[in-house]
Formats: structure tokens, sequence, C-alpha cells
């Protein structure tokens, strides 16, 4: 009787064949068992209907682009995401993290890196607590970890898989200030120094969709450190 792969499984989406053999070499060198495809259409199906540790995806494929890609996995699969990308402005960043990616890497990189990132995916995966709780409130806003809905003084605003998480880690801690690398690290899973600006980036567009519409601002920036979010008539922080 043969004895089951107990190695972590990597699905590899990448169309360039010189940079997918060097990386699948690699990986399988460190353990790892990889499926290499290098079409988008024929990587999502590969994804929807396998078993996955991580998904290593390029943006750049034929067929489908890497982000419609991560977009249509993450409306079925949680699995840890690791952008692909040869663009390494923030609006680019945002737009592969904003599709449901869990982190990125900018080509060219170094292999130590991406072996990196996989493993801190890998053991925030496998270390994630079960929730407690299934509904969580503050305010005037509650938000249901269940459905993902998000309602504030009862109506219902749609929020990004990005959005809901950040929102989700302010619902935890509300009163506290969270300083933008703890912000980072507990939603983006970062274990490099990357640019914080994407934090700010991301409560920029939570204000627009739950501050801007009701009038009273819950979402406050403390200057030099972070965000909080908190009820004016708790406190004021700096607008």
């Amino acid at each position: 009787m043969m004895e089951a792969d107990l190695r972590e499984t990597i699905l590899l989406i990448e169309d360039e064949p010189g940079l997918a053999g060097f990386m699948k070499w690699e990986l399988e060198h460190e353990g790892y068992c990889v499926t290499w495809l290098a079409d988008g259409r024929e990587g999502l199906n590969a994804a929807l209907s396998g078993t996955w540790d991580v998904i290593l995806l390029d943006i750049l494929l034929p067929s489908l682009s890497g982000l419609e890609v991560c977009r249509r996995i993450r409306t079925q699969l949680d699995t840890p995401i690791l952008m692909i990308t040869a663009r390494d402005g923030v609006p680019d960043r945002v737009a592969g993290l904003d599709s449901g990616a869990d982190d990125y890497v900018v080509k060219p990189f170094a292999i130590e890196e991406v072996l990196a990132r996989i493993r801190a995916l890998i053991r925030r995966r496998q270390g994630t607590p079960p929730r407690q709780r299934e509904q969580l409130s503050y305010h005037d806003l509650h938000v249901n970890l269940a459905t993902r809905e998000v309602v504030r003084a009862g109506v219902r605003v749609d929020l990004t898989a990005r959005e809901f998480e950040l929102l989700e880690l302010f619902m935890r801690y509300p009163t506290r200030v969270l300083a933008r690398p703890f912000i980072l690290e507990e939603v983006w899973g970062y274990d490099f120094e990357v640019d914080t600006n994407i934090v700010d980036v991301y409560v920029r567009y939570l204000r627009q969709k739950l501050d801007a519409p009701f009038g009273e601002p819950l979402f406050h920036t403390v200057r030099g450190v972070g965000y909080v979010l908190r009820a004016e008539e708790t406190g004021r922080a700096s607008p």
C-alpha cells in the first residue's frame, strides 16, 4: 500500500518557462509538491478543483489575467495566494491585494524571499485560531463574520475582501490605537518591511464607505502612529 504524500502542495501559475522551471526546482528542493501551469484559465480550473497549501500567481498570463484568476478563486476559496508581479508601483500592488491576494513579490526577486513568504503564509494559515464570535459590534456598526455582512446605522455596506479584513481588525480592537506596522502584519501578514502606504489607502476606502455617507466619523488618524476606531462621544482623535 502506497503511503500518502504529506508534502505541502503549491500551485505555480506562471507563463515564463525559464522562471517557472527555476522556481519549481527550488520549491521541490525545499520539499514542496509543485504543480506548474502556464495558462490563466487552466490555472483557475486547477485552483478550484484541487487542494493547495499556497498558490503562486503571476499577473500577466495568457487566456485570463492573474488579477481575474485571483478574484474568481476568492469567491470560493481562502487558499493563501502569493502574487508575482513585474510592477512595483503602489497602485499595482494595491490592485493585486484588492483582488484578494495575501501577499506579493516583485520581479526580479531572490528565491530566498519567496520561500520565506511561502513559509509565512503557511504558518499564518495553520496558526489561525477559530473565531470565537460570529458577530462584532461597535457604536452603530455591526459585522457578521459568518456572512461577511457589514451594516452601519441600519444600512448594508459592501466591502471587498481586504477591506473586510481590515474592518474586522478594527472591530476587534475598538478605541485602541493601531500602529501601521501592526495593521500591515495582521491584515497582510508581511514578514518584510514594505510601504505602509497600503494601510493608508485601505483606511481611506473604509472612510469613503463607512464614514462619509453617515456624517459621524469612526475612523480617526493618530498622527505619527496609525489609526483608531472610536465614536466621537468616547473621545476625539486627530481627523
